[in-house]
């Protein structure tokens, strides 16, 4: 294989899964293509326990939407791949864990694969038609130890958004759910 291959395969690769997530970060930020908006994205962290839904949906989405873009670009890569990393780690810990492996059931297969991308791309760097490579910083900041430092201070950050949560509050019965 080529560098000119290799350097290909890097964008496509940037491209499609940087600008997937942003699209769901815009979706959560903005409520754009049928998503939630950050109202609704904050409704549905607090009737799962989350502490602080407010800031915890804001920080999500826009990690979100600024590390899917910051991947797609190139820029910044290995702190993109960090922002990835704690979003998917955070819905691993959330949502998809408890449902184990495979997606068809919930699980967290998909978000594992996305983490797995975002670290083999902080590793590999993010190729020559990419901004990190533009401002001369490609080769500085990539490499095993940013791919490592990527996955595991993203999964800090998503063991600490995990370690806050609080038990739901307990469902009111509707009024016809009451004994007479």
């Amino acid at each position: 294989m080529s560098d000119h291959d290799l350097d290909l395969a890097l964008l496509i690769l940037r491209l499609v899964f940087g600008l997937s997530l942003a699209a769901h970060g815009a979706q959560k930020v903005f409520g754009w293509w049928d998503g939630p908006g950050l109202a609704g994205f904050t409704g549905w962290l607090a009737s799962m326990g989350v502490r602080g839904p407010r800031i915890a949906s804001t920080l999500g989405a826009l990690s979100e939407l600024v590390g899917g873009l910051l991947f797609a670009a190139g820029l910044l890569t290995p702190l993109a791949a960090l922002l990835i990393v704690s979003v998917m780690g955070t819905a691993i810990a959330y949502v998809h864990l408890k449902a184990g492996y495979w997606l068809t059931g919930n699980g967290y297969e998909y978000n594992l694969a996305i983490i797995a991308v975002a670290v083999a791309v902080a590793i590999s760097g993010p190729g020559e038609w990419s901004v990190d490579d533009a401002l001369d910083i490609a080769a500085d900041t990539s490499g095993w130890a940013w791919g490592l430092g990527a996955l595991v201070l993203g999964l800090f950050a998503a063991a600490v958004n995990a370690a806050s949560r609080q038990a739901p509050p307990p469902a009111v019965p509707a009024e016809a759910d009451l004994p007479t």
